[in-house]
């Protein structure tokens, strides 16, 4: 007999929410993205969901019709040159660098290394956005129980819940950033081209990432417990993932883009350290590009 209780739902819900949150967790430490938990739909890389504040990325500004070509598109952040010692790398190198980097325990355990780029520049652009789909992510499932608790006021996270997610944090407060920077630089070439690909001919992943960096930095505080509730359903037929409708109750939070969701959901604690992380990557960003 299948068990709908909230707790039993939210179970499989939060396989994919660790899924998720290791996902951001790698991420920054590679190239500075940020945590991530708890994802809902699954809208298609290809056309993102826009949803406020979420910043748009750069686009080419309109050219005048006398122009004989394009005008260039406007770059924020542009990443500094290759060094000579320093090549750019080959999709079939991933493996070999992510490994020298994380270790082969954690790249054989987490990772999914097949259309790694095209995975990693979608998860970032779509922390983001409303909606983060975890079928895009760069690594594989993970086992979790996310806990509910029923109070009076209705359901709230359980406070150990974020307990969980401590084990990942620290993975990331481990990988030295300036190692993680270098790699994005030197992936950065794969990554730019899988951005395009991914529908911004004419704008600049790096400039996405810093955005989307900004952005989970100026996440709001939160109260703990946060009080969460099941969207209802309507129709005839039964919800087969009722794991799924789990949203914050209140507005100001649920408006939220699907990374800042996140970076409530893991908890005050796990935020403060991860805002850290985050902080320390975006200043190796910045200071890692040059004038054009």
């Amino acid at each position: 007999m299948r068990d709908d209780s909230p707790q039993a739902c939210a179970a499989s819900s939060m396989s994919t929410a660790r899924r998720t949150l290791l996902a951001v967790v790698i991420g920054a430490a590679i190239i500075g993205a940020a945590a991530l938990w708890w994802n809902m739909s699954r809208p298609a890389p290809q056309t993102p969901v826009a949803a406020a504040p979420a910043p748009e990325p750069a686009a080419a500004p309109a050219a005048p019709e006398s122009a004989a070509a394009p005008a260039e598109p406007v770059v924020q952040y542009p990443v500094e040159a290759q060094p000579a010692q320093a090549l750019p790398l080959k999709a079939a190198d991933l493996g070999t660098v992510l490994t020298d980097l994380l270790g082969r325990k954690a790249v054989l355990e987490f990772l999914a290394l097949d259309e790694f780029p095209r995975r990693l520049v979608a998860t970032v652009d779509n922390l983001g956005r409303s909606h983060a789909p975890p079928m895009l992510w760069p690594i594989k499932p993970t086992p979790g129980r996310f806990m509910v608790e029923e109070r009076a006021g209705g359901s709230v996270i359980n406070a150990d819940n974020s307990q969980r997610y401590t084990p990942l944090v620290l993975l990331a407060e481990s990988v030295d950033t300036g190692k993680a920077v270098d790699l994005y630089i030197r992936m950065y070439p794969l990554l730019q081209q899988a951005y395009e690909e991914l529908g911004y001919p004419k704008a600049y992943f790096n400039d996405r990432l810093i955005a989307v960096i900004d952005q989970l930095l100026a996440t709001p505080g939160a109260d703990e417990p946060i009080q969460v509730h099941l969207t209802e359903v309507k129709g005839s037929v039964a919800s087969l993932q009722p794991w799924v409708r789990y949203e914050f109750s209140n507005p100001a939070f649920e408006s939220l883009s699907a990374g800042q969701k996140i970076m409530l959901r893991v908890g005050s604690v796990n935020e403060r350290r991860l805002k850290v992380k985050l902080s320390a990557v975006r200043q190796q960003l910045i200071k890692r590009v040059v004038p054009r």
